[in-house]
Parts: C-alpha cells; sequence; structure tokens
C-alpha cells in the first residue's frame, strides 16, 4: 500500500510557514508522505538558524525549495506585496517543474494532493494539470476570514469602494469623541 503524497507550500514568512508546517505534522502523523515547499531564500534562513538537522527526524519527510524570481539583494522580510506579486509572476513554472519531478522520482510516492496558502492561487494550475485536488490554507483568524468573506456584499451594497470618509462616520457629531 502507497502512502498518499501531499505537497505543502506556505507563503514564505514565518506567520504563514509556522501554521503550514503545522499542517503538514499533522498529515505526517496520520500517514501522509510529505513534501514541504520553500523558497530557496526561506530554506537558506532555516539552515542558518537551525542547521542541516531542520528538516531530520522524520521519515517520509522532504523539504525542497524552488527560486522566488526576485534578485538576491531584495528585502523579503518587509516588501511581502512585492514578494506576492513575484509569485503571482514567476513561481507558477518551478512549482510545476518540482511536482513533475517528485512525480517521475523512484521510491516517492506520486502526488495525490496539494496543500498551499489560499493567496498562491498557481498552485491551482499544477493541481488540475496533474488531476489531483488542492486544498487552501487560510492562515489569517477566523474574524479576518469572515470580513473576507463579506466582501462581496459590501461592494454589492455599494458601501465599499468608500466614496469619502470623516470622523462623522465613527461619532456623531456633537459627542465628546467626534469632535
Amino acid at each position: 500500500m502507497h502512502k498518499p503524497h501531499a505537497v505543502c507550500l506556505p507563503f514564505p514568512a514565518q506567520g504563514h510557514i509556522n501554521p503550514m508546517m503545522q499542517l503538514a505534522k499533522l498529515l505526517h502523523s496520520r500517514g501522509f508522505y510529505i513534501t514541504f515547499v520553500n523558497t530557496e531564500f526561506v530554506k537558506d534562513r532555516l539552515a542558518l538558524f537551525h542547521g542541516t538537522q531542520f528538516s531530520n527526524g522524520f521519515e517520509d519527510f522532504r523539504m525542497e525549495s524552488i527560486a522566488d524570481g526576485l534578485a538576491p539583494e531584495f528585502d523579503r522580510v518587509s516588501d511581502l506585496a512585492t514578494l506576492l506579486d513575484a509569485s503571482r509572476k514567476y513561481w507558477l513554472n518551478p512549482f510545476r517543474e518540482l511536482v513533475l519531478k517528485l512525480n517521475q522520482t523512484a521510491g516517492i510516492p506520486k502526488v495525490r494532493c496539494i496543500v498551499s496558502e489560499w493567496v498562491l492561487n498557481f498552485s491551482k494550475v499544477v493541481a488540475d494539470e496533474i488531476g489531483v485536488p488542492r486544498a487552501s490554507l487560510i492562515t489569517n483568524s477566523a474574524s479576518s476570514c469572515w470580513g473576507y468573506l463579506q466582501i462581496p456584499d459590501l461592494i454589492q451594497r455599494g458601501i465599499i469602494p468608500f466614496k469619502a470618509m470623516s470622523a462623522t462616520i465613527f461619532y456623531p457629531i456633537g459627542t465628546t469623541s467626534g469632535g
């Protein structure tokens, strides 16, 4: 019997990598073969701070990396908007090549699902190409998720985008807080 193989791909920021790693470890404890994919920048930082033993100790749990398409001197820690834009522009092909390589490597089970950060939509393209499901992990809080789900209704009702704002929207005129 072959183990199911999940490829886990977080957005490359600490608040996203840690929850994806927790999910990957949970899936692994339930019998999944795991390939955890980081960018090369994150892989190098993990090796710098944790050494090579970071991923040791887990049978059937491998760490892989893909290029992020950005210059080495780019500030990946504080410019997350550009990093997200790069993921949309540059990550599809390296991710596709990695998944195809995994599926052709002897001794590694075929990929049966892709679990990725919800903003990394290119992973759905790859999942569709190889005929497996893609699950999205949302690392935001439940209240943030609820807020995102309300955006279409707020647009339809004309509440957003905001046409004009003033302090009186938040405080009735004449109150001590509203001035």
